[in-house]
């Protein structure tokens, strides 16, 4: 049995669920799964569905003074091994010292990581997402001699892609959650084979739903779900909101997810006015979202940046109208007046607007919301697109297929 290190920065926490779909899909193909993790989860903040899961997770930093020193020791018994990457922090690139200083620690992790995972076996590593665990995960596999590969979203490559170059060199593949990546990945690095840089939806599952218009409910429901991040841009659709009440639209705004946004947010609503219209709802069980989802006449995101967000797929799949900016892979997901509504990134009063005619049409979108549902169910179902993930790493893990002739199986394109 072939077994992977999966490594993310964070895990088991509620909002990367699908981190642990993944790892339980791997496993249902036959794979052995050691799931680590960059930074350990408080048990009050682990979720009831990944328990199991947080028991058996490894966290890649030195637990007692012991472990601390013996990995300052292997820094320099190791130091041929990662001469390479040690060259790249130090003395090539443009990055500024604190993020050198920040890859030396997260290199010094990688090395706590390799050592923990000597006993498993480990054939293949890995990394959700291309922040700090991709380097920790790239210098444990340097450490142990294994491929590892990596998923890349929005963020982290878009606007936090540091040292990607080096990651997209080594790694054996990298999987991405859009088409628009992936051409950004080609285009930027272009000494990266495109066979090597690879299109992984991510997915939702598909609720047995009613498609049905909330056209008689009053207020205005609006509903965004995110974390509370400068990234998702929640002031944006605050003063929005100010706007619409302004236009005289009976408005109501919840907004879910946790972060260090809170209380500028809070001062915010305040500032403006709408402590009877905003409510900031804090972090909602992935359980608990379908209710605010069916009870919703409109789904909002108001990022800068995104991969292809999962709050959007699930609110298509229980047939809501969403809104959403049209910036990279979104419209791969959202046809505007088709399957949903996009406007121009940071145009306020185009979203204002769009807002405004939703509200004012909202009887007649039922069309919108069967397109959206009928969209998500054929190109981002859960189970298809897990057990997609499952053929690759079969092929390109399991079999040691030779990458550069495997044909990767993807959905039809959108």
């Amino acid at each position: 049995m072939t077994t992977i290190a999966y490594l993310a920065n964070e895990f088991p926490v509620a909002v990367e669920w699908y981190v642990a779909e993944e790892i339980r899909a791997l496993r249902r193909s036959g794979f052995s799964v050691v799931p680590c993790t960059g930074k350990s989860v408080p048990r009050t903040r682990v979720p009831d569905a990944m328990r199991d899961l947080a028991q058996e997770t490894l966290c890649v930093r030195p637990k007692s003074l012991i472990q601390f020193l013996l990995t300052l020791f292997l820094c320099i018994a190791y130091r041929r091994t990662l001469r390479d990457l040690w060259c790249r922090i130090l003395f090539q690139g443009s990055e500024a010292w604190p993020v050198r200083l920040r890859a030396i620690a997260h290199t010094f992790m990688g090395i706590c990581c390799a050592e923990q995972l000597r006993n498993y076996d480990v054939a293949h590593i890995h990394i959700h997402h291309g922040y700090y665990a991709s380097w920790v995960g790239m210098t444990a596999a340097q450490i142990l001699g294994v491929p590892f590969s990596l998923t890349l979203h929005g963020s982290d490559l878009l606007l936090n892609g540091v040292y990607l170059d080096t990651k997209l060199k080594n790694c054996a593949f990298c999987l991405t959650v859009s088409e628009f990546n992936r051409r950004h990945i080609l285009a930027h690095f272009p000494s990266i084979p495109s066979s090597r840089v690879l299109l992984h939806r991510m997915g939702v599952a598909i609720p047995v739903v009613t498609i049905h218009s909330v056209s008689d409910a009053r207020p205005f429901t609006v509903l965004s779900v995110g974390r509370l991040h400068p990234v998702k841009h929640h002031s944006f659709l605050i003063q929005g909101c100010f706007f619409l009440k302004e236009y005289g639209v009976s408005l109501r705004c919840l907004i879910a997810g946790e972060g260090p946004e809170r209380r500028r947010l809070e001062r915010l609503i305040a500032e403006l006015g709408l402590q009877d219209t905003v409510e900031l709802l804090g972090q909602i069980p992935q359980e608990d979202l379908a209710r605010h989802y069916d009870e919703a006449d409109l789904v909002a995101l108001t990022s800068h940046s995104e991969g292809i967000p999962l709050t959007l797929m699930e609110a298509m799949a229980r047939g809501r109208l969403v809104l959403a900016p049209s910036i990279t892979g979104i419209p791969e997901l959202i046809k505007d007046g088709e399957t949903g509504f996009l406007y121009t990134k940071g145009a306020l009063e185009e979203f204002v607007w769009r807002v405004y005619q939703i509200y004012r049409a909202l009887s007649a979108c039922d069309s919108v919301r069967r397109a959206a549902r009928k969209h998500v169910i054929a190109n981002f179902e859960l189970e298809s697109n897990l057990q997609i993930l499952s053929e690759l790493f079969e092929q390109r893990v399991g079999n040691r297929a030779n990458e550069e002739d495997y044909e990767y199986p993807v959905l039809q394109q959108i």
